[in-house]
Order: structure tokens, then sequence, then C-alpha cells
């Protein structure tokens, strides 16, 4: 099992597969997505990020920032 930190409020997140899942045959599923932003840039959130994210423009750096920011106050 391998794990990654979410670039918007900084929690460990599983990630899914690999060598750490052959040998323990777990079949729990990935905690977060990497994505691709629309300003080119890539950020690893978790699924609770993934949905904090505006729907209402595309989506940049400043955004996923601005969940790291929201989660401080």
């Amino acid at each position: 099992m391998g794990s990654q930190r979410c670039d918007g409020c900084g929690s460990k997140v599983r990630i899914a597969g690999g060598i750490g899942d052959f040998w323990t045959f777990s079949s729990e599923s990935s905690g977060g997505i990497d994505l691709e932003l629309a300003d080119g840039t890539d950020h690893f959130l978790c699924f609770d990020c993934v949905e904090r994210l505006p729907d209402d423009h595309d989506v940049t750096s400043a955004d996923v920032a601005a969940l790291a920011e929201s989660d401080e106050r």
C-alpha cells in the first residue's frame, strides 16, 4: 500500500495498486486522484478536496492553494 499527501489539505491518502497490493491482495480503492489543472499544473487531491473545488470556472493552482488556506482557519 502506498500513500501520498493531498496538495489541498495535507492529509495522507492511500494509493491503490502497486507492488504492495500485489502481495497483500488488498482490494481497497484509492483515496485521491492526480489532476492536471487549467493552468497546466498537476496536483494530487483527496476526494474530499476534489469535491470542494469550484465548479463555476476552470480550476487552477490558486484554487488548490485556497483549499489549504480554508483548512488553516
